[in-house]
């Protein structure tokens, strides 16, 4: 069975048909920049051009990244604008794609979801945190395989700033930062994280994942096993998909892990 997941991120919107048996993309992801300022109509329009590129007319999954409450309704918008909070996630997509049958979900949980039912976390029991590192850093937790959603522990304090400001993939970049030197502000908040919730297991998702080899290394001092996602940057879609299957209006579907 195949549903499309859409993965809205800070600087892009990437979307593909998802093979739910095997955790994985059924094409090739088609990505547009995601607008800036990124309003609701604005990042409609992005998902929908999306959607158009394979003339999809079925169930739709997308994440958002902020605190999705009810399926629906965002609550936070730290990384794209404001206008967002309070907004009906659900009904404006459904409107923007003439009807589609549409669910939202936090984009750390989709990713998560789709780690720990084929990537990196399969068959993990205890404590397990995915974070993914991006424009933002978002967060998912998971107790025995199951989520605690909406956590954004990207917003924990770290040297008197949200976390994310220091540690996430756009903090490297702004301040020019070697690996080695974003791997230590990495590191602490790890420390932070860690001191919190003693996981057994941090999954360390977003594009960086696919660079783990230049930065875990440098990363010490830290209990909990750290590996990086199986999935890579593909975890939102494919968690996306996963949850239109299973919280959309069309039901349970084999394979949705």
């Amino acid at each position: 069975m195949q549903i499309f997941g859409v993965d809205i991120g800070g600087s892009g919107i990437k979307g593909a048909p998802v093979d739910l048996g095997r955790g994985d993309l059924a094409a090739e992801r088609h990505k547009v920049l995601t607008p800036h300022p990124a309003t609701p109509d604005g990042v409609a329009d992005g998902v929908k051009q999306v959607i158009d590129h394979f003339g999809w007319t079925g169930p739709v999954g997308l994440t958002f990244p902020g605190v999705v409450t009810g399926g629906s309704t965002v609550r936070t918008a730290a990384n794209v604008d404001k206008s967002w909070i309070d907004t009906d996630a659900r009904a404006l997509f459904s409107d923007r794609l003439g009807g589609l049958p549409v669910t939202v979900v936090n984009d750390a949980d989709a990713a998560g979801v789709a780690e720990m039912s084929f990537g990196a976390g399969r068959d993990r029991k205890g404590t397990v945190v995915l974070l993914t590192f991006g424009t933002g850093i978002g967060s998912a937790l998971f107790v025995d395989g199951t989520l605690v959603p909406n956590t954004e522990l990207g917003h924990l304090e770290l040297d008197g700033h949200d976390a994310e400001k220091r540690a996430s993939s756009k903090a490297k970049e702004d301040h020019d930062l070697s690996w080695q030197e974003w791997a230590e502000r990495v590191q602490r908040y790890l420390a932070h994280v860690e001191m919190l919730f003693s996981p057994e297991l941090f999954v360390i998702g977003g594009g960086v994942s696919r660079k783990a080899h230049k930065f875990l290394h440098f990363i010490e001092g830290i209990k909990a096993e750290i590996v990086p996602a199986q999935l890579q940057n593909n975890a939102g879609i494919v968690g996306a998909a996963m949850h239109a299957a299973t919280d959309g209006p069309t039901g349970d579907a084999p394979g949705a892990g």
